[in-house]
């Protein structure tokens, strides 16, 4: 009798099936335990003991957060409170967020909180992108605190005539069809001043998430890299 060619061997074919089905079941579940570490929040514990998460913790709000190049990893990536000079944050260099640099964890949190449901509610990516989900009819989100139109140099800062980022931010959510700034004006859609403050403290939040460079097109306008 001649010898069976293994290829046509049907127990080869569902033993092979069955190994590499089990395979891809154990990297699967390993790949979310991995990734669910990966995205939950951090901290305030994290920053005192200098632990850089890509979710950082609420409180990153009372630190300065610039978008610097890395090297190592090919992108840009957020720094938190300075560069220790290999592209890794400090934690260290505060800056006042309405005023103060000592939002406690559940202050920072509830704002934040506030910000995610003013998100929602007013449906932001009916016309926006934030980390990835959204429309494109409007600017992305994701990056928009480092955005140096809103900076102290920054031509929307000088619009509003307001003195810090997130008072110009807050003043153009609160009152957008006072200040016309694209063909696509945003609509008012009756932001009251205790949202704004929790939409900009979200954005600005959102801006400190590593997402691995995205979006990608962001590192190109001019002085948003290194916080210039």
């Amino acid at each position: 009798m001649a010898n069976k060619s293994v290829w046509s061997d049907n127990r080869f074919w569902q033993r092979s099936a069955a190994w590499i089905t089990g395979f891809a079941a154990v990297l699967l579940i390993w790949l979310t335990f991995d990734t669910m570490g990966q995205i939950s929040m951090g901290n305030d514990a994290d920053f005192k003991n200098g632990v850089t998460k890509r979710v950082p913790g609420p409180t990153v709000i009372n630190y300065k957060i610039t978008y610097e190049m890395s090297t190592k990893r090919g992108h840009e990536v957020p720094i938190i409170g300075g560069n220790d000079g290999q592209g890794m944050s400090l934690f260290q260099e505060k800056e006042k967020f309405f005023g103060r640099d000592d939002w406690s964890e559940e202050e920072a949190g509830a704002l934040l909180h506030l910000g995610k449901l003013g998100s929602q509610t007013k449906n932001c990516m009916n016309c926006h992108t934030l980390l990835g989900n959204g429309a494109y009819y409007a600017p992305d989100l994701t990056k928009a605190w480092l955005d140096p139109a809103w900076g102290p140099e920054g031509s929307m800062q000088a619009m509003t005539g307001k003195d810090t980022k997130e008072e110009a931010m807050a003043e153009f959510l609160m009152h957008p069809s006072t200040y016309p700034t694209h063909a696509r004006m945003m609509p008012d859609l009756g932001i009251t001043a205790d949202e704004a403050k929790g939409l900009v403290a979200f954005l600005k939040h959102m801006s400190s998430i590593d997402t691995n460079g995205f979006p990608r097109n962001f590192g190109k306008i001019q002085g948003a890299v290194h916080g210039k």
